[in-house]
C-alpha cells in the first residue's frame, strides 16, 4: 500500500494524528488535550478517516483530483460541487 494519502495530509491533520496515537487512540483524552467536546474530536477523527479514504480510493490519480478529493474531505467543497467537478474532470480527461 502506498503513501499517496500520507502526502496528502495537513499540517493539521499531521498534528491531529500524532495528538490521537500519543493518547493512544482515546478520544475522550485528546478530547480533554484539545479543550473540545468528544462529539468535536469524534467528528474531526471521522473526516480525518474519509479523507484517506478517498484518496486512498483514487490510487494512480492525477494532483488535481487528489487536492480535490482532500477538499471535499475537509469540508471545503459541499458534496453536490464536489461530484460536478470530479465527473466534469474526468470527462476533460477522457477526451485527452
Amino acid at each position: 500500500m502506498g503513501r499517496a494519502w500520507l502526502d496528502h495530509l495537513d499540517d493539521h491533520d499531521m498534528a491531529f494524528l500524532k495528538r490521537f496515537l500519543l493518547a493512544s487512540g482515546t478520544l475522550k483524552e485528546l478530547a480533554k488535550e484539545y479543550g473540545i467536546s468528544y462529539p468535536t474530536v469524534r467528528l474531526r477523527l471521522d473526516r480525518l478517516i474519509e479523507k484517506v479514504k478517498l484518496i486512498d480510493e483514487a490510487r494512480g490519480a492525477s494532483e488535481f483530483e487528489l487536492a480535490l478529493r482532500s477538499a471535499y474531505a475537509d469540508g471545503r467543497l459541499d458534496n453536490e460541487t464536489f461530484r460536478a467537478l470530479l465527473e466534469t474532470y474526468q470527462k476533460e480527461e477522457e477526451r485527452g
